[in-house]
């Protein structure tokens, strides 16, 4: 038994050893910053007085670099400005800034190389680089309550991303703002990781999901990008709580998902408030889809999936959908559609007559966009009454048996008129 507890022993003896030599290095302005980080032993931290470095850190031993009043360090738009190539590095309170902008060599602020696992990067400006941190087979991360700004002045094409996530596993990204860059969020195979409290804006996409799974999106909010979030060839996901408004394309896109909860999330303001392509085995519980042009828009393989009380309020198009039989939506819960012109004679709160979202007109308006001019003309309405009124007119829709009379979201109004800038 002794000879098993010894080896523990040691270890123990070896963190308190190390703790008890772990020294703070402080840095003033005029002084070798880069030299400073070289010379801290692993556990050190360097502490670095306001003002203005020019440098190009490497960072290859565990430490922690803390700004005192907000220090500048830029990198005088060459490489990245700070590289981190070891475990347990944490980055805080600092300005990070002037990355080079060599799109092959991915040049950044902040660049988490592999292996450099259970980094943390918190309370942050990292403004004017190609891609604000770049992190690359790390597992364990924690970027928190960052500023993340890119080269405004390049177009949305040259600018990198504000964090590119790749090849990750359990990230924790929290409570970040970021604007002016490529996508806000860029994650592509990485799994199990936590996405809570962003502000993404100004961007491509607010967020650009590729093949990553079991991972939690929750109290993001998404706004003036061409599109919110973008979850493609995904797994696993849940999306809850969020807000995506006032995006020139889509709200949140579903693009070949599986087995995934979408609920509770406010879409406003968008061109589409959900783009749902390929999709299956999904719940989309409890969304308000409120003043869209187009509040949900269905193509390509969408069944299998539970659309239940949802509110759909005050959309263009309640739902743009092309099949070829019923897209059946609301089970017996129903979703409430402020558009259906029902009733509800045995006061259950439910429509005693399924709600259609489209018909034979709506299809010829989308073929035929000058038709809208005419849309409340006598001959238009007389078409749509006909088409009610014989089935071999009827065109295949999303059809909720159950349609709820009243809205979940009493408060929806607030939520009008949050469009895209133009």
């Amino acid at each position: 038994m002794k000879l098993r507890l010894l080896p523990a022993w040691c270890a123990a003896l070896l963190v308190l050893a190390g703790a008890a030599h772990a020294a703070t290095l402080h840095v003033q302005p005029g002084q070798d910053l880069a030299a400073a980080v070289r010379s801290a032993a692993p556990g050190d931290t360097v502490v670095v007085a306001r003002g203005l470095y020019r440098a190009n850190l490497l960072i290859d031993k565990p430490l922690t670099l803390r700004g005192l009043d907000r220090p500048t360090i830029s990198g005088g738009n060459q490489g990245d400005t700070i590289r981190v190539t070891a475990p347990d590095v944490t980055i805080e309170g600092l300005i990070v800034r002037d990355s080079g902008d060599h799109q092959g060599e991915q040049n950044a602020g902040i660049y988490l190389y592999p292996g450099a696992h259970r980094a943390v990067v918190q309370h942050c400006d990292l403004t004017y680089n190609l891609f604000g941190l770049w992190i690359e087979k790390v597992n364990d991360v924690r970027i928190e309550g960052n500023t993340i700004t890119g080269k405004r002045d390049y177009d949305s094409a040259r600018r990198g991303n504000g964090i590119q996530l790749y090849n990750s596993q359990r990230a924790q990204i929290l409570d970040n703002n970021i604007s002016f860059v490529r996508d806000a969020l860029y994650v592509d195979v990485s799994h199990h990781a936590v996405f809570r409290g962003n502000k993404l804006h100004h961007s491509r996409y607010g967020t650009h999901y590729m093949t990553s799974y079991h991972n939690l999106w929750e109290d993001n909010e998404t706004y003036y990008n061409r599109g919110g979030l973008a979850l493609m060839e995904v797994r696993e996901q849940v999306v809850r709580g969020n807000r995506a408004w006032g995006n020139s394309d889509h709200g949140i896109m579903l693009r070949s998902v599986q087995d995934s909860v979408v609920e509770n999330n406010v879409v406003a303001g968008n061109q589409r408030g959900f783009f749902i392509y390929d999709v299956e085995y999904v719940t989309l519980r409890n969304n308000l889809i409120v003043d869209n042009f187009v509040g949900a828009h269905l193509s390509a393989g969408v069944k299998n999936n539970v659309v239940e009380q949802n509110d759909f309020i005050a959309n263009r198009e309640q739902v743009r959908y092309v099949g070829t039989k019923d897209e059946p939506w609301g089970g017996k819960v129903g979703n409430y559609w402020s558009n259906y012109v029902g009733w509800d004679r045995d006061g259950d709160g439910h429509g005693d007559v399924p709600y259609e979202a489209n018909d034979m007109v709506d299809r010829l308006s989308w073929r035929y966009p000058g038709m809208k001019l005419l849309l409340a003309s006598p001959a238009v309405q007389a078409l749509r009454l006909v088409g009610q009124q014989f089935p071999v007119l009827r065109v295949p829709t999303v059809v909720d048996a159950h349609p709820r009379m009243q809205p979940e979201h009493t408060d929806w109004s607030l939520w009008r008129g949050k469009y895209f800038p133009r």
